[in-house]
């Protein structure tokens, strides 16, 4: 999924980890993707840049679709990083210049990764299913492997992990004993946790990462704080289980990872290290150099804004 703002601020992805559990919720922004989607982006946000390696989360729907043409986003590059589409509700048929075609539903776990260059296109099939929910994610790349070739999987099982009253997937990482087949390049964990009405587990957690919880349906308190969907309660480092209470039948994106050390940008959809390689990036996309072309889109592909004057200055995470 692209970032589609025309004037993307640089951002300094990184900030400080908190250095032991914190409660720090977080609501998103309103932001139009596409012709008929408006997301709610909670990362990155004034008040947290990155959680482990994660650096990008939006969260859109429950959508009604019916009379819309749902998710239409244009060919646009990447690089630097990895997507993850991840569904409660609908379809998401991917393309992208590798020739790639997937339709991805619901609890499957589509993952792009760019590397060094990759373009792809994102929409809503037609005909399509009423509703649209979900969530779209980054990953930042580290510098050890951000050069990569760039690569498409698609993962349709997934491991679970299940509780009296739990039933966790495992997008990606290692979340208790149940590892996913996702490729990932850091320490990192993505769970989709699905609760019933009045269910309390307590999810075994990594004190070396860094946590935070995005509220998908329902109604549940996290570690005692009541999250709304569409919010994000960021949890810092430290703890080794995460109290959970569902008022409803509820779900939530479990998100962590050991906090991210590098200095990176991210500008529109590129994480980089330094100014150059940045407008060499978008050089490359509106020349048409790079990035491969994505066929079959019904579409112009995304135009790269202006690059800022100032230069985009990388910072860094310390603990």
């Amino acid at each position: 999924m692209s970032n589609l703002d025309l004037r993307p601020a640089p951002t300094s992805c990184g900030g400080e980890a908190a250095g032991g559990p914190v409660r720090d919720l977080l609501t998103g922004r309103q932001v139009r993707l596409g012709e008929s989607t408006v997301v709610r982006r909670l990362l990155p946000s004034l008040g947290r840049r990155m959680v482990g390696a994660w650096c990008f989360v939006d969260h859109y729907g429950p959508d009604d679709i019916a009379d819309e043409p749902g998710m239409q986003v244009p060919p646009h590059p990447h690089m630097g990083l990895q997507t993850v589409s991840w569904l409660h509700r609908g379809e998401v048929l991917h393309r992208d210049s590798l020739g790639s075609l997937q339709t991805v539903r619901p609890y499957e776990l589509g993952l792009m990764t760019s590397g060094r260059a990759i373009s792809h296109s994102e929409e809503s099939p037609r005909p399509h299913a009423r509703y649209l929910h979900g969530a779209q994610l980054w990953v930042a790349l580290p510098d050890a492997h951000r050069h990569t070739a760039p690569a498409f999987e698609y993962h349709p099982e997934l491991p679970l992990v299940t509780a009296p009253g739990l039933r966790a997937t495992v997008i990606l990482g290692t979340l208790d004993t149940a590892t996913s087949p996702g490729t990932t390049h850091t320490p990192l964990v993505g769970a989709d946790l699905a609760l019933t009405e009045g269910a309390s587990p307590a999810l075994p957690l990594v004190p070396e990462f860094e946590y935070a919880v995005l509220a998908m349906t329902g109604r549940i308190d996290v570690d005692g704080v009541p999250v709304e969907p569409g919010s994000l309660l960021y949890l810092g480092c430290g703890r080794r289980q995460l109290p959970l209470r569902a008022h409803s039948d509820a779900s939530v994106l479990l998100l962590g990872g050991a906090p991210f050390e590098e200095r990176i940008v991210m500008w529109w959809n590129f994480i980089g290290r330094t100014t150059e390689e940045i407008a060499e990036a978008r050089t490359a996309w509106t020349t048409g150099d790079r990035f491969g072309e994505v066929h079959g889109y019904a579409g112009a592909r995304l135009a790269a804004p202006e690059l800022p004057d100032l230069p985009l200055k990388p910072r860094g995470r310390e603990r």
